[in-house]
């Protein structure tokens, strides 16, 4: 298991800079937000954004760990061009994150309620969703594989979206979908308010887990709330997960002090 931090909340006025820190704090990867990455203006890839990230980690001990989500539209949205420039965008950042070495791109199927329609007794707005989600990665988890990343589905809290809360909801998923570049991240946060039993959640998605956020239950650095790191790491190690585990969280403080303490706690957790 490798610790990673979000590129926003690194100190340093530069990528060059918050590489430097990061890694003097103890930390091995960079999670970076997707909108840097797309040239919404000019269609496409913007390069100079990869080239850049690529010269600066060739050679450095902080790797690039993944692209979060900051593509346009949703893939469940009812209007089928905001469906298109969420695809458009998702394809983008799957080869971006080929080219820079991350793992993959997390993705969000939507934020809030519901979009499409109820039709029950038909089909209920859920059923409907789960069948257009399907339709949708089916020819993204192709590309997904011909640009060498992964799909990486993220299970939100029910306050955050109504459509697939725990991972055994993105397990189903990826079982119906099928293909081995589509995956799920686990969320401490959002765990912590959906999963019963978080290391039986992480057992039950072994084989497809390969990334993780980490913020505690107060969605600040893990430390400063109730969630018991120690149980989900271990079952994290049981399920055999070597990947990538990247902050995503407030940090109540100087981030030069509470960064490098959050790596040392964060370490003393795991078995």
């Amino acid at each position: 298991m490798k610790l990673a931090c979000q590129e926003g909340m690194a100190p340093g006025a530069t990528l060059q800079e918050k590489l430097d820190n990061l890694a003097q704090y103890g930390y091995e990867g960079i999670e970076f937000w997707g909108s840097q990455f797309v040239d919404t203006d000019a269609g496409g890839m913007r390069k100079e954004r990869v080239a850049e990230v690529r010269r600066l980690t060739a050679n450095h001990p902080v790797k690039a760990s993944t692209i979060c989500a900051g593509y346009r539209g949703a893939l469940l949205d009812a209007d089928r061009r905001e469906r298109e420039r969420a695809v458009q965008d998702i394809e983008t950042l799957l080869y971006a994150a080929g080219e820079i070495g991350a793992t993959g791109v997390i993705v969000v199927p939507i934020f809030g309620g519901p979009r499409i329609p109820d039709l029950t007794p038909y089909a209920s707005a859920v059923q409907l969703e789960t069948e257009l989600l399907c339709k949708l990665l089916e020819p993204l988890s192709k590309v997904a594989e011909k640009a060498g990343s992964f799909i990486l589905l993220e299970p939100l809290n029910r306050y955050e979206t109504h459509y697939m809360n725990r991972l055994e909801q993105a397990v189903s998923i990826c079982e119906r979908v099928g293909g081995s570049h589509l995956k799920l991240m686990a969320d401490f946060f959002h765990m912590s308010i959906e999963e019963r039993d978080i290391p039986a959640a992480i057992r039950g998605a072994k084989g497809y887990l390969a990334h993780v956020h980490l913020a505690d239950s107060t969605r600040l650095l893990p430390g400063y709330g109730h969630t018991d790191f120690r149980s989900g790491f271990a079952a994290l190690k049981e399920i055999g997960f070597t990947g990538y585990m990247a902050l995503e969280c407030g940090i109540p403080g100087d981030p030069r002090e509470e960064l490098p303490k959050c790596a040392q706690y964060l370490r003393a957790q795991m078995p």
